[in-house]
């Protein structure tokens, strides 16, 4: 899903290459989107489907729930929700084999059972009642909950299938990457063993990585070349 401005047509490009590199069964590569300029044919641009609350500003993340219609344009079965600031590393055969009716990162900060939405895997109207909740409670909602994931986490736990992906799947880059031990030198950066997935929520973006910036003054980290590999 692609909003705004604060990603151009590159990152959605770049992820359609990455998916086609790692995936090795027949796929559909889908973008929800409100600009389909610049993306290559081989990705299918749909609008984002509406939803009957007014979003704007950091509220705008809310629209991510918008996958948990009914019926989803022509969409059907398990689909795979990426976001599209990360960076695909190894197979995402397993993704799609893994048992569960809705699997999720776990988050890597929270010590509750909230998930991470950069990756997470469904079944196309398999969980309506996500939505139509979100619709008629948005203002009760956004009190208790701090953005959707938080939200989406605890209503599939209320239906007992929330599921996490196996912890080394999913890694995040500022949590998992950068070597420790320093916060005045640049230290290197790696690929945590077994990953499939790297993801840059918050700062830094995939290419503030390769360019070494971090967006922090305590966590400084060399010009991470391997993202180039990789992010591409």
């Amino acid at each position: 899903m692609k909003w705004g401005s604060k990603y151009g047509a590159d990152y959605v490009n770049k992820l359609y290459s990455m998916v086609a590199r790692n995936l090795s069964k027949p796929f559909r590569f889908i973008c929800l989107t409100d600009d389909a300029k610049g993306l290559m044919s081989n990705i299918e641009c749909f609008p984002i489907p509406k939803i009957s609350v007014e979003l704007s500003g950091p509220e705008r993340g809310w629209n991510k729930l918008a996958v948990f219609q009914e019926s989803l344009y022509d969409i059907t079965g398990d689909i795979l929700c990426l976001d599209l600031d990360l960076i695909i590393v190894g197979s995402l055969d397993d993704l799609f084999e893994i048992e569960g009716s809705f699997l999720i990162i776990k988050d890597w900060v929270k010590s509750d059972l909230t998930g991470n939405s950069s990756v997470y895997r469904f079944t196309v109207g398999a969980h309506k009642e996500v939505l139509s909740v979100f619709e008629n409670s948005f203002e009760s909602i956004k009190k208790t909950f701090r953005n959707e994931q938080e939200y989406l986490s605890d209503m599939m736990a209320k239906k007992n299938c929330l599921k996490y992906w196996p912890v080394d799947w999913c890694r995040s880059f500022k949590r998992h990457c950068i070597r420790r031990f320093s916060f005045v030198v640049a230290r290197d950066t790696l690929i945590p063993i077994n990953s499939r997935v790297i993801v840059f929520h918050g700062k830094p973006d995939p290419h503030d990585a390769l360019n070494g910036h971090s967006g922090k003054w305590y966590r400084k980290f060399k010009p991470a070349d391997w993202v180039g590999e990789y992010w591409r």
